[in-house]
This record gives C-alpha cells, sequence and structure tokens, in this order.
C-alpha cells in the first residue's frame, strides 16, 4: 500500500474515533443531562465521521487501487494528492473548531479548503480512472 494510502486511512481512522468519542458523549449527554455546551459538539462529530472518516478513507482506498500507470511515475503527481490530503485536513479542523472560537469565517474557509481538496485529488486521479482494455 502506498504511504499516502497510509496516511489517508490513518487519519481516517483517528476521525472515526474522534467522532464516535463526540457522539458517544453527546448520546450521554441526552440520556442523562450532565453539560449543555455538550450539544455545542454535534457540528465537530458530523465534521469528522462524514468528511474525516468517510472522505478520507474513500480517498484513501481509491489513490492506492486505481489502476497504475505503465510509462513515468506509476500513480501520477503524487504531489497533488500530498496537497489534497492537508488541505483536507486543514479544512475539518477548521469547520469542526468553529463553534468553540465564534470565527464565522473559519466554516467557510474550511468549506471551501474540503472543496478545492476534493476538486485537486479527482483531477489528480482523473486519467487513471479507466475501462479495462481487452
Amino acid at each position: 500500500m502506498p504511504r499516502l494510502s497510509v496516511w489517508f486511512i490513518r487519519c481516517s481512522f483517528i476521525y472515526l474515533f474522534l467522532g464516535f468519542t463526540l457522539g458517544g458523549i453527546i448520546l450521554a449527554n441526552k440520556g442523562y443531562p450532565f453539560a449543555p455546551w455538550v450539544w455545542s459538539l454535534l457540528p465537530a462529530h458530523m465534521e469528522f465521521l462524514l468528511l474525516g472518516w468517510m472522505v478520507q478513507l474513500t480517498m484513501g482506498v481509491a489513490f492506492w487501487i486505481l489502476p497504475r500507470f505503465r510509462s513515468g511515475p506509476p500513480r501520477g503527481n503524487i504531489d497533488l494528492v500530498w496537497s489534497a490530503f492537508v488541505i483536507l485536513n486543514t479544512g475539518i479542523v477548521m469547520v469542526a473548531v468553529q463553534p468553540f472560537i465564534s470565527m464565522t469565517w473559519l466554516t467557510q474557509t474550511g468549506r471551501i479548503l474540503e472543496t478545492i481538496s476534493v476538486l485537486l485529488f479527482v483531477f489528480a486521479l482523473w486519467q487513471r480512472v479507466k475501462a479495462i482494455e481487452v
């Protein structure tokens, strides 16, 4: 498995753990209310599970499993995919921390970074998506 896929997949598992932990705290608070501020964890919980875990896991597996090129670098421009990895995680963290530091621009900037990340990833892997040649 390529190193970049390992980074994507390991980070996705970290986000899975964080998302489940926050979800557990929210559920516990729903059953036995102990802190009203716990509901402010809901956006981070959703962000970690939807984008941190699902999207990042998908990107890591796609980078690993899509067909390789026969000439040149086997997986294409890896620098673009590394950039997508860094930009995606920056966007996820920005969106997740926004409710706690009250800077509304963080959400918009984080979402823009997440979108740029996915577009970079698609651009980098577009040519590797091809039909089987018989």
